[in-house]
């Protein structure tokens, strides 16, 4: 069987932000394993107008169609979450609404109040929404961690509970991604 591929979207755009750091480390965990592919999809990438605006432009259009052909590469995801106000990036959501994520698996990797929790908890319901499965366990970075990330005093794979959240989140992906797939091809 081939290997199953894994997209790790970067949940943000803002300058400054750190969604790179989860993104890179989630990679890097992932990337060890011998039963998965590993890609990086950052959305500045895919700069897109929000869903349904009228003043869409052609090149927009066409970078949400790129979107949609990239999703269709992976079997399964992973998602940096910030947490604004109690929910997900408004640019993330909208590539979300824009995206393709039937029939497979997510996982959250969040940060922000109480480690992104609110925040994926409203997307773990949107992608019920999209047909998707989410994993159960989720990845949540506290504020400290975020800090001593930012500053450059410990990485995030220094702290051995989000190795284990993690590792525990790509075995359930994983699992997912394999079942789905079966199903997909069936």
């Amino acid at each position: 069987m081939a290997k199953a591929k894994i997209g790790i979207i970067v949940g943000s755009t803002r300058i400054g932000r750190f969604a790179e750091f989860p993104a890179k480390w989630i990679a890097e965990l992932a990337g060890k394993r011998e039963d998965v592919e590993v890609e990086i999809i950052d959305l500045l990438d895919y700069p897109m107008n929000f869903f349904g605006e009228e003043r869409t432009t052609t090149a927009q259009n066409e970078t949400a169609e790129r979107w949609k052909k990239k999703l269709r590469e992976f079997d399964g995801f992973v998602i940096t979450v910030a947490e604004y106000n109690h929910g997900p990036t408004a640019v993330l959501k909208n590539a979300i609404d824009l995206g393709e994520f039937v029939q497979r698996p997510v996982g959250f990797v969040g940060y922000g109040g109480v480690g992104g929790a609110r925040a994926i908890e409203q997307l773990r319901l949107v992608f019920v929404e999209m047909g998707s499965a989410s994993v159960k366990t989720g990845v949540h970075i506290s504020y400290a961690e975020y800090l001593s990330a930012i500053k450059g005093e410990k990485k995030l794979g220094d702290y051995a509970h989000l190795n284990e959240a993690a590792t525990n989140q790509l075995d359930q992906l994983v699992w997912w991604m394999n079942a789905l797939k079966t199903a997909r091809a069936a």
